[in-house]
Formats: structure tokens, sequence, C-alpha cells
């Protein structure tokens, strides 16, 4: 059984073409396309005009590719952007008609299962007890875990779209703007800093665009170029980058090895988190994977197609 997997996100439709093949599962296709579901109107709860067609339009040029690759099932999966929205009924209606694709609308919690099954993929087991971080454009999920138990997990809508949206921050940024990021940051999200100090958590397991971008602005190679299953970030490595971006302006991240568009505006205030995260939490190891809901998702699919024979 061939599958493709679309993960409609709040900045980018992330698509994956997989198929099993005996115990194994082979990831055929991956891509991704700039969306923006998150513009301006997401802090009105809203999915604009604008961004309802840009949707359509990407979708368009990936049902191409899953024609080509004769894939069997397909399911749009729609996550934080979606789920708020308050005219999400309305879209909905609109991409399951042009594209006559199944539509998932997933709760946070269900988002944090996916990722870390996409995350066992990667990893097969988590030795350590570690933090999986997926830092989105319209949520963030955090997930406590060892070996293939999750301990912990949550999902907040405080996702970077929306901290753009909610704070001006200057170009580049000022320490006052950094102060009260921090501040905002560390009201939501003490309880799961405490927790994770209380679980002696020391592993941080970074996925998706913001980690992606990091690696390979450390790799210095251009976005899309290397796929890495998990690859290891050397702390200093992580500060280095944290160093160049908070001091930087929004040419200087547009000329940066590495830079995805997509994330020029919204990689500052996510590093901001993950630099108050290590402080809160005395994490010691970053790893990275590129891994993550897409391939959780279509772990789950085929292994329920696979039972259902």
């Amino acid at each position: 059984m061939r599958i493709a997997i679309i993960d409609l996100g709040t900045n980018t439709s992330n698509l994956l073409i997989a198929e099993k093949t005996d115990a194994e599962i082979k990831i055929l296709h991956q891509c991704k396309q700039l969306v923006r579901m998150g513009d301006n109107k997401i802090r009105e709860n809203l999915i604009s005009h604008d961004a309802t067609e840009r949707v359509l339009s990407v979708l368009k040029d990936q049902q191409k590719i899953i024609e080509q690759e004769q894939v069997e099932k397909v399911t749009i999966i729609a996550t934080s952007a979606v789920r708020a929205a308050k005219n999400k009924d309305v879209f909905i209606e609109a991409v399951i008609e042009s594209t006559k694709y199944p539509v998932e609308v997933i709760s946070g919690e269900k988002e944090a299962t996916l990722i870390f099954k996409g995350i066992l993929m990667a990893l097969d087991n988590l030795q350590e007890k570690s933090l999986i971080l997926d830092i989105g454009g319209g949520s963030i999920e955090m997930i406590v875990a060892k070996n293939k138990q999750i301990l912990w997990k949550e999902s907040k809508p405080t996702g970077m779209a929306r901290i753009i949206g909610k704070f001006f921050l200057s170009d580049p940024i000022k320490q006052e703007e950094i102060q009260i990021l921090q501040n905002y940051y560390q009201a939501r999200y003490l309880p799961a800093f405490m927790k994770c100090k209380e679980e002696g958590v020391n592993t941080l397991i970074g996925c998706s665009g913001t980690f992606d971008t990091i690696a390979d602005i450390i790799d210095q190679v251009n976005p899309g170029e290397k796929i890495r299953r998990y690859q290891n970030i050397p702390i200093e490595d992580f500060y280095s980058v944290y160093n160049d971006l908070i001091h930087s302006t929004r040419k200087q991240r547009m000329d940066m090895v590495g830079m995805d568009n997509v994330r020029v505006d919204l990689i500052v205030p996510a590093v901001l988190f993950i630099e108050l995260l290590i402080k809160q939490t005395g994490i010691i190891h970053i790893t990275h994977t590129g891994y993550a809901l897409r391939e959780g998702a279509a772990y789950e699919l085929l292994n329920k197609l696979e039972k259902r024979g």
C-alpha cells in the first residue's frame, strides 16, 4: 500500500509519500511548500481568503506529485491554524471540494502523539529520558518520553506565527523586546519547565522547521539539501547560531547560508524560546531530527491499513 500524508501546517504544506514493504516503512518522496496560513488574520483566529487561495494552489501542485507516484490513499492532516479558526468549516469544505481528499483536523494532544511516533521512526528507542520539542507556526508541542513511552505531553497555541502577530519586534530585536518575550514564555511554560526538571531531563530532541534551519545554518547547507534522520547539535553550536540570530537584521538573516525564507521572521522568537528552555531545565544535549508529525502519521496509517488486511 502506497500512501500520502499532507501535513497542512500554519506555515507550510508538508507532503510525504511512503509505503510498507515487509516490516519496513520506506519514504519515497517528501517536500514542503509555503502556504502562510498564519498571516495577519491568525490573531483573529481566521484563515484569510488569500491564505485559502495559497493552500489550494499548493495542494494542486502536490496532487500532481501524488498522482504521478500512483498513491492509493491520501490523508490531509490539519493542525493549529485550522483547528483554532472560526471559519474552519468553510476552509475545509473548499479543500475537500478542490482535492477530493479527506481532511482530519487533529487536536494538540493528537499532534503531540503523532510527533512522538515520528521521532520513534527516526531514533527507534529513547534510551535517555528526553524532551521532544516541535516549534510550529501555530502551536508548540512538548513531550517528555523514555524508551517507547510518553511520560507527559502538552500542546499550546503559542507558535511563532502567533507570536509575531501578537508582539511588535524591531529589526534587529531590542533587548527590552527579548525580555518581554522571555517573560511571556516563562509565564506560560513554567509548569512545563518544572516538569522537565522534576523528570531529570537533560536531552532535547528538536524536530521540524526551526531545528531544520538551525542545523542547516550550522552545517552551512541550503534548506532541503541535507535530509537528516538524526544529528547531534553541540550546545556551543546552538549558542553560536543563537547569538548571530538575535543580533541580526532581517536582511542579514535572508543572506545567511541555511536560512529558509519561511523562517526569516519566525526564527528569532523561536531561538529565544529554545534558549530559555535550556536555561530553565538544564538541558545539556541537543539532537535534531527531520522526522516529526507527517512521519508519525504515515506510520500510524500504514500500520492501520496492514491490520485491516
